[in-house]
């Protein structure tokens, strides 16, 4: 163990520690804050019992809550407080000299004193290495004036100080905002928000206020609180991440989409699926993640619209075994609820599946439902530009799919403008020929390479997907109305055609 890790009192969260890059330094006074259902008292408990893990004695004052209701809240994560010491506000009202004429919840001097001298004696008799104030908000009441709360929190602090013993005391903010108080007199100071959304679970998200002496990773991460505690998600810095990779071309298994882009997908760049609803964006983009397994490579799918019992019935139809790889443990696919997984969530799974599993192709379908998990476009993008980044430095090939809105030869509109972050954006378009629907597929972007700067036709039937020819004879493709400049009679024979091939194949 490290000198810093040997000054580091770990909180047995283990984003929390992420985050403060070891843990809290110990001996130290600290101030957990947040409105009420944020989760103070389940990170208090969890702290407790990390410290019970290493065989450090713990002490949880109470002042707002009974030692049954601690040990339901502790039973209903499945832990076991047995090893804790359990002081609560009852035991304070027996202990008071009955000649006093105040009770514990009268604001008075002497009552002051006197609670704050059991307390103490309690923490000389336990010998704790870490002590829960539960919470300070009582003690704000007990004290009256902003003076004397002041003087009794510093009181505290020098108590505590040279006793080898740390310290989180807890905030419900039931005081005006503007109290900063104890933010001024205890060592750090963890804040906790709790959010809700017109639709969907509520959110929750931390921020370290401030820590003397060390760095720690600043900003808002996302948390939540499951059976087993609280799990924190750190704010991704891609920096933080690089690893050499090769930087080979990722195929597709179909030559022409392959020398579309000018020979494959580069690994550690990512790419843009853009095109309307139907257009084929997702088949496409499930194709190079069915070719990496084909080659033995590790391949992910993360899914937010499309349950994966539609996703493999479809893929099936296509001639795309997605069951074959998944049993063999070479492609995994995750079904996204937008609704019930914060975008922190979202980018810290995708951390870890990286990190453990090294994948080499990772499909995000769609960014329509990311943009749902985060409805604040600006944080989304800045978000996504550090999950791209870090997937890069990976050497992922990613591939995003972002559906348009709009009919052919209307404005197609999509939600958001995320083609700059992309490395490569291809377009897949509806247009009108010869009284039929049809599919164009074009390249409009690719970075540190050349790519073919031609529009080919695109279709996907029972054979799986097929690329034609460059739609030479044609003018406007892309505006989804094109004009044709070549033999209408050739263009007529081309549907007779296939359709009298397609007649003979059912026959």
């Amino acid at each position: 163990m490290s000198k810093t890790e040997q000054g580091r009192c770990r909180t047995g969260i283990a984003g929390l520690d992420d985050i403060l890059r070891g843990g809290l330094p110990r001996n130290r006074l600290y101030l957990v804050q947040g409105e009420p259902g944020t989760g103070k008292t389940t990170l208090a408990l969890q702290y407790l019992l990390e410290g019970a893990r290493q065989g450090e004695k713990g002490l949880y004052i109470t002042f707002s809550e009974t030692e049954e209701e601690l040990n339901t809240v502790a039973a209903s994560h499945g832990w076991d407080l047995k090893d804790i010491s359990l002081f609560e506000l009852s035991s304070l009202e027996e202990r008071l000299q009955p000649e006093s004429q105040n009770t514990v919840f009268h604001p008075s001097e002497v009552e002051m004193n006197q609670t704050t001298a059991l307390l103490l004696a309690e923490v000389e008799r336990v010998k704790p290495t870490r002590v829960v104030f539960d919470s300070v908000s009582e003690m704000r009441m007990l004290a009256e004036t902003p003076l004397k709360y002041r003087r009794q929190m510093l009181s505290l602090k020098q108590f505590f100080s040279g006793r080898n013993c740390t310290v989180m005391v807890l905030d419900d903010r039931t005081a005006a905002p503007s109290d900063l108080q104890v933010q001024s007199i205890v060592h750090g100071v963890i804040n906790l928000q709790k959010m809700h959304p017109e639709f969907g679970d509520e959110r929750r998200r931390l921020n370290i206020v401030k820590v003397r002496g060390i760095k720690f990773t600043g900003g808002h991460h996302d948390y939540t609180i499951r059976t087993g505690g609280i799990e924190v998600f750190p704010r991704m810095i891609s920096a933080q991440h690089f690893t050499e990779f090769n930087k080979e071309r990722i195929s597709s298994g179909i030559p022409r989409i392959d020398a579309l882009l000018g020979g494959g997908l580069d690994a550690g760049t990512s790419t843009l699926f853009l095109g309307p609803a139907g257009t084929g964006k997702s088949t496409l983009s499930i194709l190079y993640a069915v070719a990496a397994a084909q080659r033995g490579e590790y391949a992910m799918i993360f899914a937010f619209e499309e349950s994966i019992h539609t996703l493999l019935a479809r893929t099936a139809a296509l001639g795309m075994d997605l069951k074959k790889y998944l049993a063999e443990g070479l492609l995994e696919v995750r079904k996204i609820d937008p609704a019930e997984l914060s975008p922190g969530e979202f980018a810290d799974s995708v951390r870890s599946s990286v990190l453990a599993k090294k994948p080499r192709v990772i499909v995000i379908d769609s960014l329509n439902g990311y943009l749902q998990a985060m409805p604040q476009e600006q944080f989304l993008i800045l978000q996504l530009h550090e999950l791209l980044a870090f997937l890069g430095n990976q050497g992922v090939a990613t591939i995003l799919v972002l559906a348009q809105q709009g009919l052919p030869g209307a404005a197609m509109i999509a939600p958001m403008d995320v083609t700059y972050l992309a490395d490569t954006v291809v377009i897949i378009r509806f247009f009108e020929a010869a009284g039929a629907v049809k599919k164009a597929v074009s390249v409009m972007k690719k970075r540190g390479g050349s790519h073919e700067t031609t529009i080919r036709e695109f279709a996907i039937g029972k054979n799986g997907i097929t690329v034609g020819e460059p739609l030479s004879e044609f003018q406007g493709v892309l505006t989804g109305i094109p004009s044709f400049h070549g033999k209408q009679q050739k263009i007529l024979e081309k549907e007779n055609g296939s359709r009298g091939r397609a007649k003979r194949s059912k026959s």
